[in-house]
C-alpha cells in the first residue's frame, strides 16, 4: 500500500448545453470525485469558460480545471482574464491546464505552440494574475482586478514537454495512460524538469468503463489505438505487445481518429489496422478497463508508479460521462478513497 494522496477526477466534453454540463460536474461533486475538467475546442464544445462559470455557480467543493486550453486561439492575456474571472467565483479551486493546442489548431490550419511559446505565455499569465505590468508592444500592460495565481496543469506525453512542464508548471497532465512503466517513466522526467523546486502534481489520463467483458468492449478503443500509431507511438505501443506501424493517414473521419463525431465510423476505419486482439490489449494495459476489482488494482500500480492524481475519461467526445460518474463513483471511488488516502484537489 502507497502513502501517496491522489485526486480523481473526471473529464467533461461540454458538447452539449452548458446547464446540463454543470449538472453534471454538481453530481460528480455529490459523488466525491475531487475535479472537473472541462475540455476545450471552440469548434467541437460549447466555451469552457462559460461551462466553468456556470459549474462554479452550482458546485462548492470540485476543482474546476480547462482540459485543457491553448495560446494560439486565445492569447496570454485572454487566458489570465478567463481564468481569473471563474477563480473569482470558485475563489482556491480552479486549475489552469494548459496544453500545445491539437483539437482547437489543427482544424483550422494552425500550428500548436512550441514549448518555448508556451512557457513564455505561461510566465505572461501568471505576471498577469499576480498584477504585474508585462510588455504589450512599446508600452506595458497589467490585468485590472488581478486576484492572484491559479495552479497551472499542463498536458505533456513527450519526454520534453514533460521535463518542461515538471520544470514550470504545478502539475503535469500526462494522456500516455496508466501502465506502470509509462507512469514511471512520466515521473522521472517530471522530477528531472523539477530539480530544485517542488515536485509538480502528475496527473495520469486514462480511458474508463467497468465492464465484465473486455473482449467484447474494448472494440471502442481502436481509435484511440489507431491515432497512437499514427502520431509515431509505436515504442508506446510495443509495452502492450502491439505491433502496429504507421497506417496511411485516414482523411474520412472528421474533425480526426480521436475526436470523431461519428465514432461508429471511426471503429470500423481503424479496424483495418487495429485487430480485436490488439484493443485488448491496449484497454488491459494503458486504461481502466474491466471489473471494479481490476480497476482498483490497476489505479494501485499507477499510484505506486508515482501518479498523484487520475484523470478518468469515457469514451465519448458528445456526450456527458454521466454512466462514468455513476459507475466509478458507486463502485471504484469508494475503494480508492480506503486504499489510498486522498486530499482535496
Amino acid at each position: 500500500m502507497t502513502s501517496s494522496a491522489v485526486h480523481v477526477g473526471v473529464r467533461f466534453p461540454p458538447a452539449g448545453n452548458v446547464a446540463e454540463v454543470a449538472g453534471e460536474v454538481a453530481r460528480a461533486e455529490r459523488f466525491g470525485f475531487d475535479t472537473a475538467w472541462i475540455a476545450d475546442s471552440q469548434l467541437l464544445w460549447r466555451d469552457v469558460w462559460v461551462a466553468m462559470g456556470l459549474a462554479a455557480a452550482r458546485t462548492e467543493r470540485i476543482t474546476l480545471a480547462s482540459a485543457v486550453t491553448n495560446l494560439v486561439t486565445r492569447l496570454p492575456s485572454v487566458v489570465a482574464s478567463a481564468v481569473n474571472t471563474v477563480a473569482e467565483l470558485a475563489p482556491g479551486r480552479v486549475w489552469l491546464g494548459l496544453g500545445t493546442g491539437d483539437s482547437s489548431v489543427k482544424p483550422i490550419g494552425l500550428s500548436p505552440s512550441t514549448r518555448a511559446q508556451l512557457r513564455t505565455g505561461l510566465t505572461e499569465i501568471r505576471r498577469l494574475l499576480d498584477g504585474d505590468p508585462v510588455p504589450a508592444g512599446n508600452r506595458e500592460v497589467y490585468l485590472q482586478g488581478a486576484g492572484g495565481r491559479v495552479p497551472v496543469h499542463i498536458a505533456a506525453s513527450g519526454p520534453r514537454m514533460v521535463r518542461m512542464a515538471g520544470e514550470v508548471a504545478d502539475g503535469v497532465l500526462t494522456l500516455a495512460g496508466i501502465s506502470p512503466e509509462t507512469v514511471a517513466k512520466t515521473v522521472a522526467a517530471v522530477r528531472e524538469g523539477a530539480s530544485g523546486r517542488a515536485m509538480p502534481v502528475v496527473t495520469a489520463g486514462a480511458f474508463c468503463a467497468l465492464t465484465d467483458d473486455v473482449e467484447r468492449d474494448a472494440r471502442v478503443l481502436k481509435p484511440i489505438c489507431l491515432h497512437m500509431a499514427t502520431i509515431g507511438a509505436q515504442d508506446f505501443l510495443r509495452l502492450a505487445g502491439i505491433e502496429l506501424p504507421p497506417p496511411p493517414p485516414v482523411p474520412d473521419v472528421y474533425p480526426d481518429m480521436v475526436h470523431a463525431v461519428d465514432w461508429e465510423d471511426a471503429i470500423t476505419l481503424a479496424s483495418r489496422y487495429v485487430s480485436d486482439e490488439a484493443a485488448v490489449r491496449f484497454a488491459q494495459t494503458f486504461c481502466l478497463f474491466g471489473t471494479a476489482d481490476e480497476i482498483v488494482e490497476q489505479a494501485q500500480h499507477a499510484v505506486d508508479a508515482g501518479a498523484t492524481g487520475f484523470y478518468l475519461r469515457h469514451v465519448g467526445n458528445y456526450t456527458l460521462p454521466s454512466e462514468l460518474i455513476t459507475d466509478f463513483g458507486e463502485q471504484v471511488l469508494p475503494r480508492l478513497q480506503r486504499l489510498v488516502p486522498r486530499v482535496a484537489a
